[in-house]
């Protein structure tokens, strides 16, 4: 899963952490051999037409598709550069959101009053978890599957439950 928990010791008090990250179904290793594969791949047709000057005519255009093909695969690594973070003290929760761009997002709230909610079809994606809180309703996971994010909202749940015992 595309999350973890941690504890974070010290003298006083245990915290908890959740940080959440996006999937990403293609590694930075298997990068490199799809573009080696599709450049192969591409250039098979070509062979055929090796010392033609048809083959001069069409070879800018494949290289022009396996172009276009790394930049959108550059693209989606650089827009899955999200991080969020979740420290559940002994009063408080802070959830820090870290955009792709690079800037920062966060809210805070009392522990007691804090809740999650599951939004099975009302939000922009099914099974949407927020937090509510501090008279403020933040989302977490959007970008986690729709299993992932039931599993998120039962754990949240669970771990939010301690603060009312």
């Amino acid at each position: 899963m595309p999350y973890r928990w941690n504890v974070q010791q010290d003298s006083q008090s245990a915290t908890r952490i959740l940080e959440l990250w996006p999937h990403n179904s293609l590694p930075k290793q298997g990068f490199a051999g799809f573009i080696l594969i599709t450049f192969a791949l591409i250039l098979i047709p070509l062979l055929a037409l090796t010392g033609t000057i048809i083959f001069w005519g069409l070879l800018p255009f494949m290289m022009m598709a396996l172009w276009g093909v790394w930049v959108a695969l550059q693209k989606s690594y650089r827009n899955n550069q999200i991080f969020e973070r979740l420290q559940i003290g002994t009063t408080r929760l802070e959830l820090t959101r870290t955009n792709s761009s690079g800037d920062v997002q966060s809210w805070e709230c009392e522990g007691y009053w804090s809740r999650v909610q599951l939004y099975h079809t009302e939000g922009p994606v099914p099974n949407y978890v927020t937090l509510n809180g501090n008279g403020r309703e933040v989302e977490i996971g959007a970008f986690l599957s729709e299993d992932e994010r039931k599993s998120l909202y039962n754990e949240l749940r669970t771990a939010l439950a301690l603060y009312k015992d």
